[in-house]
């Protein structure tokens, strides 16, 4: 029975700890740890990774690493929480980030979550790291391995020899080839999803496993069937469905649409999205369809 793909921000993390702690806090003489259980009672998020740390300044601490897709506006509040649970669960002082991996708007995002009830103030300060910011010479250079997927959104990171640059490392290690498929994922956002599987290798069954293919569909399901209930008109369902079919399939995948946007039954169509995400290829939809 083959092995599972292990694709999570936990397994990213932990192809160099130490690299990645020293990127993300900027403490040059950090030294990390091991990587702790992010399970809390009541919440457990596999986006969630904590470090155990130290340095000569500030002494044992834990990072907490938040691998968002994109920023919502209830983040702030959501880092209070973990950096408050981490900090309860471990008696260690906790050093947070927030890493958004793809841009969602222009709006700036705080540092900070701040909030004042009855004379009581709370605030929580963390580190806020946007993707699209970030030199993609520094996944070369420092290295930090764990942004090789991410390259092709990284600042500098959407030309065609880049990537290539990346996929010669993925390729070169067999701990990090399945890694070949997230980073195809996410070219799609910035290239062509016709080139991008001529360049790069595709595995569904691995990019089933990763949380941002899982985030992004139910975004799309989530966006159809708001829609279609708002509005009670079979093609407001069809957003979700295209955005699912343009992800799993490229373009070939969007020249159903034409023949998905003629059926009426919103059923029907709900078990076609559902049929997306089970099947592995075109014909197999097509027979659901």
């Amino acid at each position: 029975m083959a092995k599972a793909a292990d694709i999570s921000t936990k397994r990213l993390i932990s192809l160099a700890p130490e690299n990645w702690v020293k990127w993300v806090t900027k403490i040059p003489d950090i030294v990390s740890g091991e990587i702790l259980n992010s399970e809390f009672q009541w919440i457990s998020r596999e986006s969630d990774v904590l470090v155990r740390a130290s340095s000569s300044q500030y002494g044992e601490f834990i990072v907490l690493n938040e691998l968002q897709l994109r920023y919502k506006p209830e983040m702030p509040k959501r880092m209070r929480a973990y950096a408050a649970l981490a900090e309860e669960k471990y008696n260690l002082p906790t050093y947070p980030v927030l890493l958004n991996i793809l841009k969602a708007s222009d709006v700036e995002i705080p540092t900070s979550y701040e909030s004042e009830f009855a004379g009581l103030q709370a605030r929580q300060d963390y580190r806020v790291i946007n993707l699209w910011e970030v030199d993609v010479e520094i996944a070369f250079t420092q290295p930090v391995p764990s942004l090789l997927p991410f390259v092709p959104i990284l600042k500098g990171g959407a030309e065609e020899s880049t990537m290539q640059r990346a996929l010669q490392i993925l390729r070169a290690d067999e701990q990090l080839s399945q890694l070949e498929t997230v980073m195809a994922f996410f070219a799609t956002f910035v290239l062509d999803s016709a080139l991008v599987q001529q360049i790069m290798r595709w595995d569904m069954a691995v990019l089933h496993e990763s949380p941002w293919y899982k985030q992004i569909f139910r975004e799309g399901e989530q966006r159809g069937e708001e829609r279609g209930r708002q509005e009670g008109r079979q093609e407001e369902i069809l957003s979700g469905l295209e955005l699912a079919l343009e992800i799993k399939f490229g373009d070939e995948g969007l020249q159903l649409m034409s023949e998905i946007s003629q059926i009426a039954d919103l059923e029907k169509l709900k078990a076609i999205q559902q049929g997306i995400k089970n099947v592995n290829t075109l014909d197999e939809l097509r027979q659901i369809i």
